[in-house]
């Protein structure tokens, strides 16, 4: 593939995707309430399979009253796998959730470009059904297979509406088993393998790229550490499965009011240095030019107000 394909709408950082069953669209105010940036109603492993047409006309509901009261969080439908074997359960899914109110879909089980491609094409047929701009959902492909991380390169460039494509690394779960790794708190054996897949999520240009999941639901001190070392990594944020969880990945992925004063220190310095005809000056014991500078713009301009 040359080139990523297809329009698509503004897409945002989303610092916390918080998981919520989709058999409990109730839940929703109180992911609003800890300040996720996204909810994502699963109708995949969280619902039970003699449950999951029940939930589905749940999940449409819940996402036909955000459309009728929109507030600042986003919601996602993490759909079931969009598998010929499964009769095409995730392509009823799709269509039923693809509707006003929805920001996007999130879609299991990707090994390759080919899943993308034909959630793109669904998609588009429903943005068309309901006189929508083209590009308006958004999709996130969960790489839980080894070739699924082996290309996500490829299924990044697949279709332009991808903004938040990543390495989900959990214990006990699809890639833990497809990787063969054993998972530990200090996420060593996965440092690699989410360190890449940001590097081809970022080649492919997929801007606002998000990893996780942290299980534990008390060990938040472990949460932080975890949350660190993503966005050390270059994350933007993560996939939370408890409310509690929320405020420390919003924390951890919100540059705080020292590191944004230190960007309009360092963007004046550099100017400073330009208006004086250097090209690069010392500021605070560091050698800093413009391509530092540009970086603290865009911080700014993220997250300062600027």
């Amino acid at each position: 593939m040359t080139g990523v394909t297809g329009v698509t709408a503004p897409r945002v950082p989303l610092r916390s995707l918080l998981f919520v069953p989709g058999g409990r669209t109730g839940w929703l105010p109180k992911a609003e309430a800890a300040g996720a940036d996204a909810a994502i109603l699963d109708l995949e492993d969280a619902v039970p399979e003699d449950g999951k047409a029940a939930a589905r006309e749940a999940v449409a509901a819940a996402v036909d009253r955000a459309a009728g009261t929109p507030g600042p969080m986003r919601l996602l439908v993490r759909i079931n796998a969009l598998d010929r074997a499964a009769g095409w359960q995730g392509a009823d899914d799709l269509r039923a959730v693809a509707r006003p109110g929805l920001y996007g879909i999130v879609l299991p089980k990707v090994s390759g470009p080919e899943d993308v491609t034909t959630a793109d094409r669904l998609l588009a047929w429903c943005e068309r059904e309901h006189g929508l701009p083209e590009g308006h959902f958004a999709l996130l492909p969960l790489l839980e297979t080894a070739r699924g991380l082996r290309e996500a390169y490829a299924i990044g460039r697949a279709a332009a509406r991808i903004a938040h494509l990543g390495a989900v690394a959990a214990p006990g779960g699809d890639v833990e088993r497809a990787v063969g790794y054993r998972w530990s708190p200090e996420g060593e054996e996965t440092r690699e393998l989410r360190a890449r897949v940001l590097l081809d999520a970022r080649a492919a240009d997929r801007p606002h790229p998000v990893a996780g999941l942290w299980a534990d639901v008390a060990d938040l001190a472990g949460l932080r550490r975890f949350a660190e070392q993503n966005r050390a990594l270059g994350y933007e944020g993560m996939a939370v499965i408890h409310p509690s969880h929320v405020p420390v990945v919003n924390e951890v992925f919100s540059p705080g009011a020292e590191e944004l004063a230190r960007c309009r220190r360092l963007i004046a310095a550099v100017e400073r240095a330009q208006a004086e005809g250097a090209g690069a000056v010392r500021f605070e014991g560091r050698m800093v030019d413009e391509a530092m500078a540009a970086t603290a713009r865009r911080t700014l301009a993220r997250y300062g107000g600027e």
